[in-house]
């Protein structure tokens, strides 16, 4: 049982750690907009919280009985254990993550939304860029709702783009808000031109990343099938010799544990690496 709630507490550490936005529980209440947040890295509920920690829990107690059937012994289940216990919520935030990029590549559509809006309904910027936000993916549309209430409260679209901008945090998001704000307030602007411009970026730009996706697919599942050996060679080594009475020596604990973080640190190394650079921002005030 006490190893059991050690591996509750350390899961619930890791994932208040490895979740963005994550704060106190108490205290001042979450800000409506901030400019490190994003809408795919809201701050979690009380129920995502939750299930994030039993999840957490879950694999951790799985790691350690599947590591101590293994190795024996205390020190090498429990470290298989915590970081067992950091899959789910890291899992989580790159879910969060892809599905941010995958709806930021929505980004050429709404354009081209706005630009039949304003150019042949007649619609002002502001009307045509809270329509077109209605249609946005999900993960993109609260942010839009905020921007618009913000616009419906005090007809100030510089106001209104500071929130949709703070919101998504997303360069292509940037560019488009200063190009429809230089559109708004000066006029005489080839709106349509330069809306055409960004969508066909947007487009370029999307096409990019998916490319180099693409491209990594073979080195990922390399990555994952290297992780694997390791713990196939530790299966076999129970046949050889003392097999499990080796594990639990004390020179076997210690070497299981420096072979775990071994595996571990080169499974973090090689996602870094592999990770696709995001694009910086330049419009931030």
């Amino acid at each position: 049982m006490t190893a059991i709630a050690f591996i509750a507490a350390g899961a619930a550490g890791v994932w208040l750690l490895s979740t963005p936005g994550g704060g106190p529980a108490t205290g001042a209440p979450w800000p409506r907009v901030s400019v490190h947040r994003t809408a795919s890295t809201s701050p979690p509920t009380s129920a995502t919280l939750l299930g994030g920690v039993l999840a957490g829990a879950a694999a951790g107690v799985a790691g350690w009985i599947g590591a101590w059937t293994l190795f024996g012994g205390v020190a090498a289940p429990t470290l298989v254990a915590l970081l067992s216990a950091a899959i789910p919520p890291c899992a989580a935030t790159q879910r969060r993550r892809r599905r941010a990029a995958s709806s930021w590549q929505a980004w050429p559509r709404l354009l081209a939304e706005i630009r039949v809006l304003v150019a042949h309904r007649g619609q002002s910027i502001p009307a045509a860029l809270f329509a077109a936000g209605m249609h946005a993916p999900p993960v993109m549309r609260q942010a839009f709702s905020e921007a618009a209430r913000t616009w419906s409260l005090s007809t100030d679209f510089e106001a209104s783009l500071r929130v949709l901008k703070a919101s998504l945090a997303d360069p292509t998001a940037d560019a488009v808000c200063e190009t429809l704000l230089a559109a708004h307030q000066i006029g005489g602007v080839r709106i349509d031109a330069r809306l055409r411009a960004l969508a066909e970026a947007a487009q370029a730009e999307a096409a990019a990343r998916s490319d180099a996706r693409a491209k990594q697919a073979g080195a990922r599942f390399a990555r994952s099938f290297v992780a694997s050996v390791p713990a196939f060679m530790a299966l076999i080594g129970l046949s050889i010799g003392r097999g499990r009475q080796a594990y639990e020596s004390g020179d076997g604990q210690l070497l299981v544990a420096f072979s775990v973080l071994a595996v571990a640190g080169c499974w973090l190394w090689a996602g870094r690496i592999m990770t696709i650079p995001a694009r910086k921002r330049v419009f931030l005030q």
